[in-house]
């Protein structure tokens, strides 16, 4: 004999549909601040030094973007990235989202060698001597290198979600078809006994008489 019970099975549906939004959540959370952080970080002072000059050590310090533009350029392709995984579905967002993680992952080898390089220094204290072959002296290194090596971590944490639950986000509106076009609207009714629709058919350029050309 069969029993039929009551008590509804449990919705499979539901556990996917709240790992998306968590997902997507983190995903964008970590990936602009991500950038932000990279890019303030850019701005900073990474590294100080002395050159030898006539009146003694002249004070010298370089700033993130002096020593290398990497981190900033890919902190700005990141979050393009970021934004452009929902103008795409299936494939294509599977290639945004590689190259958003694969922005978090060059931003952090940049930062990672930039923090120990001495060669924006040198040149400085080659400008300022007058000596081509001058070097910096008494070098010190600043933990903004390592800033921007989190805010890295941060856009490769955000590369990695989309492309494990990229699919389970939402996309743009199809308000718009493939080829990028709106769709057509189906025309209006127009009662040729009311003028008004037919002045109205006529300004949104459709034929009140109904009739096609030939």
């Amino acid at each position: 004999m069969e029993y039929v019970t009551a008590v509804p099975h449990p919705r499979t549906e539901a556990a996917p549909g709240r790992s998306g939004r968590r997902s997507l959540a983190v995903a964008l959370l970590s990936g602009a601040l991500g950038a932000a952080v990279a890019l303030l970080a850019s701005r900073q002072r990474w590294a100080e030094g002395t050159a030898s000059v006539a009146g003694g050590a002249f004070p010298l310090s370089v700033k993130g973007s002096e020593v290398t533009g990497v981190p900033a350029a890919l902190a700005i392709v990141g979050l393009a990235a970021l934004v452009a995984v929902f103008a795409v579905r299936r494939s294509g967002r599977l290639l945004v989202a590689a190259l958003l993680a694969l922005s978090g992952v060059g931003t952090i080898a940049a930062a990672v060698s930039g923090a120990s390089d001495t060669g924006a220094l040198d040149t400085k204290a080659a400008q300022v001597s007058g000596d081509t072959a001058a070097t910096a002296a008494s070098l010190s290194h600043t933990a903004w290198p390592y800033v921007a090596v989190a805010g890295g971590a941060l856009i490769l944490l955000a590369g990695l979600l989309a492309l494990r639950f990229g699919r389970l986000w939402p996309a743009m509106s199809g308000r718009y078809e493939r080829s990028g076009a709106p769709r057509p609207r189906a025309p209006r009714p127009v009662d040729p006994d009311r003028p008004e629709d037919l002045w109205k058919a006529l300004d949104r350029g459709e034929d009140p008489t109904g009739t096609e050309p030939a």
